[in-house]
């Protein structure tokens, strides 16, 4: 927001300049260019270099930005710096400072914008300019707002709101109140936005300050599209009136917007408008209004818009499945992204892109642009960002709530001090008015008494007495009243007393609250932290494994077709080296298909198929895959699950699940050993179990299959045949397990052979 030059002494220095611009103003100028000549003009016929001639520089550079001659407006602006800081006007020096600044912000060039804009906050403060001091703050909040850097945002508009509170400026108020609404918005904290963003609309309704009621009608509408239900909750309002109160906010807006004709008020509002229609259902109505938009941020210098709403597009070609398409759009944001170094425009547009790519199976291109998504999102948010954003939000909002409360306290007091006055003003008129009426009948009984003293002397002195012990009660009954009055005085004492005790522990009790709430999140912190590093670990695990285990086999395969390229080989020597090949690179394979299995469970996106099927025949179809192994070892396999035992689960990985259970019980028990398949069933459980005449496991193994939470993996041993084993296969099965809301638990003990017990939901024959 443009802020405007009404500091200290301004007046001796302009005094002479605001006589040459009634000249120029007189001169009846028709046209900006005309205007711009007159100017012109004026700077030719004043050639010392004074203060006048700053304040003609001033208005070149401001006319030069209405014609949109940014090269001529930055040649006067240049000017300006240079003369102001010869004369030490620090107003005007500021001025020309901020006009840099606007500029740079404009296109969005932030690191140009904040340079100039200290520079200006340096000049305003010599210069004691506070209101302008506290604009550039106004201005940094929002450049920091846009990158973003929510830390610096709060910091700096919680500078501009101690300022405006103090000078009483309500109308830059409002704008900050605005700005701090958006940053609440971007992290999710709708309940908290809509609370600035009320009243910001109020002092700009109060001001008619349109461009602003604009812009807090079009936050208002795009914040309720955002609410989640609990924050929806927080103020009273029901999770199915959000979107009508959403259109009714963006309506308000869009008349107010369409009425100024400004495109950076109109960009943003038609994308919200296409954002609602398209979470309505209403997708006809919602890609004209993105074209709108669109049409509008190309007419804008900063295009920082135009980033938000090609992602907007892109996302919703994405939803059509129209991915040639999207991708482009994405490209494009990402470019402007990329240029103005808009994090959150980054984050976004590698985040859509990762979603392009899977959906068109190019999972490598995906998981590249998912982590340079990861990279940026972690620009914007880490640890210390979220301690030092919860930090500046507390303040922020205890100085507003304390403003507001003093306000209050004032309006309280002097209400209470005007009722005291008042009633210490009937209280004198009482007294007053009854010494009136006693001195009045004294009077009168005194005159009385002396017309008839003569005659009745005896019943004048009995008149006397009762007269005295008539004034002995009116003063008795004066003190009792003035008891009487002090304690009414004392009780609305204690009441305000009270008032007070409660607002104090109604405050006690928000900030005891906000520290729980921050102690909250920091263990969900930690304990995200903790999921993150066992991934880690079993990521290094599998990672050794496949570095270890692969190299055995590919130097097997390429020993042996050494030996085939010599030909000095006997058959027997070759069948011997083929069969060893051939158990190498099928347990080769095993791994490689749990590892792809586990990768992909770990992918964003990766969700089970649920759905109804044959306990029996899935068990059956895994069996007959395992058959060949088993006869190796003449081993015997039975299927005892009963026919019609229904289970709701996803059939694929419940079959990898039984595959890998049954390739361990295979691999772990002796030649001629027996392997049962069966499955019982409860209310709302199917439980399968696989029981083998193995070597059994130790206790410590059994612990750590049955454990809950992430699996670091069993320590893998040889089988009864000397096979090999990664301990992968059980990192999978838990995790297949976990995605279908089931469970596994193994009862085994050291050469008692083992029973593995897979439990999934029960389905309706």
């Amino acid at each position: 927001m443009e802020k405007k030059l009404f500091g200290p002494g301004y007046g001796k220095i302009v005094g002479l300049a605001l006589l040459l611009m009634n000249v120029v103003a007189q001169a009846q100028v028709k046209t900006p260019q005309q205007k711009l000549d007159s100017i012109l003009s004026a700077d030719q016929r004043h050639p010392k270099e004074d203060s006048v001639k700053l304040v003609i520089y001033k208005s070149l550079y401001r006319q030069y930005i209405r014609l949109k001659k940014l090269d001529k407006a930055n040649e006067y602006i240049d000017k300006s710096i240079v003369l102001a800081k010869r004369l030490g006007q620090h107003s005007l020096e500021g001025d020309a400072y901020n006009r840099k600044a606007l500029g740079y912000h404009g296109v969005a060039n932030y690191q140009k914008a904040e340079e100039f804009y200290l520079l200006a906050l340096n000049s305003f403060s010599a210069a004691n300019n506070t209101d302008m001091v506290a604009g550039m703050y106004l201005n940094m909040g929002a450049l920091y707002q846009g990158i973003p850097d929510y830390a610096k945002a709060l910091t700096a508009s919680q500078k501009a709101i101690d300022i405006y509170q103090k000078n009483g400026n309500e109308s830059d108020l409002a704008s900050v109140y605005t700005n701090v609404a958006g940053i609440y918005k971007d992290l999710g904290q709708s309940a908290n936005a809509l609370n600035y963003l009320d009243k910001a609309l109020k002092i700009f309704v109060k001001e008619e300050v349109d461009r602003g009621i604009a812009v807090v009608y079009n936050t208002i509408g795009s914040t309720y599209i955002e609410a989640s239900d609990a924050e929806l909750a927080k103020i009273g309002i029901k999770p199915n009136q959000k979107y009508e109160r959403a259109l009714d906010y963006l309506n308000k807006g869009l008349k107010v917007g369409l009425a100024l004709d400004d495109a950076s008020v109109l960009g943003p509002l038609y994308r919200d408008l296409g954002a609602l229609y398209e979470k309505t259902g209403k997708r006809n109505l919602a890609l004209p209004a993105y074209d709108k938009a669109l049409g509008y941020a190309n007419a804008v210098t900063n295009k920082t818009d135009l980033g938000t709403v090609l992602l907007a597009l892109a996302n919703f070609y994405v939803q059509d499945k129209n991915y040639a398409k999207a991708e482009t759009l994405l490209n494009d944001a990402l470019r402007i992204g990329d240029k103005d170094q808009t994090l959150e425009i980054q984050r976004n547009a590698y985040l859509l892109l990762s979603e392009v790519a899977e959906k068109q199976g190019k999972f490598n291109l995906s998981l590249e642009n998912y982590k340079k998504y990861i990279t940026y999102r972690d620009q914007i948010f880490n640890t210390e960002k979220e301690r030092e954003i919860t930090r500046k939000q507390l303040q922020i909002d205890f100085a507003v709530k304390e403003k507001d409360y003093q306000l209050k306290q004032q309006v309280t007091n002097a209400e209470l001090q005007r009722q005291f006055l008042l009633a210490k003003q009937r209280e004198q008129q009482l007294v007053l008015s009854d010494q009136e009426k006693s001195i009045q009948r004294l009077s009168f009984l005194k005159r009385q008494a002396d017309l008839e003293n003569e005659k009745r002397f005896q019943t004048n002195l009995l008149h006397q007495q009762q007269l005295k012990a008539k004034l002995d009660k009116e003063i008795n009954d004066k003190q009792l009243a003035l008891q009487q009055s002090e304690l009414r005085f004392n009780k609305n004492i204690n009441i305000i007393l009270g008032i007070l005790a409660v607002m104090l522990f109604t405050v006690g009790l928000f900030v005891f609250y906000s520290q729980r709430k921050t102690a909250k999140l920091n263990r969900l912190v930690s304990e995200q932290k903790q999921q993150l590093e066992k991934l880690g670990m079993v990521k290094d695990r599998i990672f050794s494994v496949v570095s270890h285990d692969m190299r055995a086999p590919v130097n097997s395969l390429i020993a042996f077709i050494q030996l085939l390229e010599g030909g000095n080989i006997s058959q027997e020597k070759l069948t011997k080296y083929a069969s060893n090949l051939k158990n190498t690179l099928g347990y080769t394979s095993a791994m490689m298909e749990n590892l792809l299995n586990w990768a992909s469970s770990q992918m964003q996106g990766f969700k089970p198929v649920i759905e109804k099927f044959d306990v029996r025949s899935c068990t059956q179809e895994v069996i007959n895959s395992m058959e060949a192994i088993a006869n190796e070892k003449d081993i015997v396999i039975k299927n005892e699950v009963a026919p019609s035992i229904f289970c709701y689960a996803d059939q694929n990985m419940s079959a990898l699940i039984l595959r890998n259970l049954l390739s361990n019980a295979i691999k772990f028990t002796p030649n001629k050993g027996l392997i049962v398949v069966n499955a019982d069933f409860k209310t709302d459980q199917i439980y399968i179990a696989i029981n083998d005449t193995g070597i059994g496991l130790s206790a410590q193994q059994v612990m750590e299959i049955n454990q809950n939470g992430v699996q670091d993996g069993v320590k893998s041993t040889l089988g009864t045949n000397k096979e090999k084993g990664t301990g992968i296969g059980l990192v999978l099965c838990k995790t297949f397990v976990a995605m279908m809301n089931g469970s596994l638990s193994v009862q085994s003990e050291a050469n008692g052979g083992s029973r593995f017990t897979l439990s999934l939901p029960k389905a309706a024959a």
